[in-house]
């Protein structure tokens, strides 16, 4: 059985809390494991939740502020210590590297070589992860930030009714599905776009520190799961654009356009505690209508069944 979960290791901003680590979210889909902006505790908070550098394969820091990175020295020296086999690769703003080489090298540990750098430069990247596709997208924020979207390849969804109609059963199926055409019972030949239709592929968006920017819309629209920080609530709004971060009024209307299926609020500024959550929630919800997540440390968020 396929594994599409967002396992939640953090969901404080600048400063963490009693209650929220710093930055940290290890997305688990079919084998590839995705941590994106592990910050400070992120190596603790995966002991916590079960986890283990193996279940690594990429290493997705969207910018280089301290909370969503000071937890890369904790795992890449896990990562040697534990001797995962596997690639792990990194990806980061080039802009950055000076201080990812300080973070890939903080300390001294038996070291590793299966950490392989793809620093991202210009306004979009693609990178391919198995069959899926990772795209980078810049945002707008004081310092060089990418937002990442996650993206199955289309598929094809098998229409049993007409399958029956042209007499194709058991073994056939599967040679219809990995061929594109066979000869039925009857000696016709059927095609597998007579017997199917389209099945769009899933996708996850992961959109941190940021202001409201063009960036933003292709990486969510139509995303199955969407995880977006909502570091202040309107009231704040104007030093959610100072500091380039977005309002949890602003994620809900992101979310609303782009046509998500699951909202996961996060990266909640200090400031609030846990009588302010319904207020986030309420934001967001006045504008997306779909199910709001307003993730808590050690969350697992299943990403929704495909879309039928």
């Amino acid at each position: 059985m396929s594994l599409r979960e967002l396992v939640v290791l953090g969901t404080s901003s600048a400063v963490p809390t009693r209650r929220r680590n710093h930055n940290g979210y290890l997305l688990m889909w079919d084998g590839e494991g995705f941590l994106f902006d592990p910050g400070e505790g992120t190596q603790r908070q995966m002991v916590l939740a079960g986890l283990s550098a193996h279940d690594i394969t990429w290493i997705c820091l969207t910018h280089m502020h301290g909370d969503h990175c000071l937890g890369v020295p904790g795992v890449v020296q896990r990562i040697a210590r534990d001797k995962v086999p596997h690639t792990v690769t990194a990806t980061f703003p080039a802009s950055g590297e000076t201080y990812w080489r300080r973070l890939r090298h903080a300390a001294v540990f038996g070291d590793t070589d299966v950490i392989a750098e793809r620093p991202l430069s210009g306004p979009v990247a693609e990178l391919r992860a198995g069959e899926l596709t990772l795209t980078a997208r810049l945002l707008s924020h004081p310092v060089e930030a990418y937002g990442y979207r996650v993206q199955e390849p289309e598929g094809r969804r098998m229409l049993p009714e007409r399958l029956e109609a042209r007499g194709v059963r058991g073994p056939l199926v599967g040679r219809l599905q990995r061929e594109g055409a066979v000869v039925a019972p009857d000696g016709s030949t059927v095609t597998l776009e007579e017997c199917s239709e389209p099945r769009p592929g899933q996708s996850m968006a992961f959109i941190m520190d940021t202001r409201e920017c063009e960036g933003i819309a292709p990486l969510a629209e139509g995303a199955d799961l969407l995880v977006i920080e909502s570091t202040f609530l309107s009231p704040e709004a104007a030093l959610a654009e100072q500091y380039g971060h977005l309002t949890a009024a602003q994620a809900g209307r992101i979310a609303a356009e782009a046509g998500v299926r699951h909202l996961v609020l996060t990266h909640f500024s200090e400031r609030y505690d846990v009588n302010d959550e319904p207020r986030f929630l309420a934001e967001a919800a006045a504008s997306y209508s779909g199910p709001i997540t307003l993730a808590h440390d050690l969350d697992r968020i299943r990403v929704p069944r495909r879309a039928r």
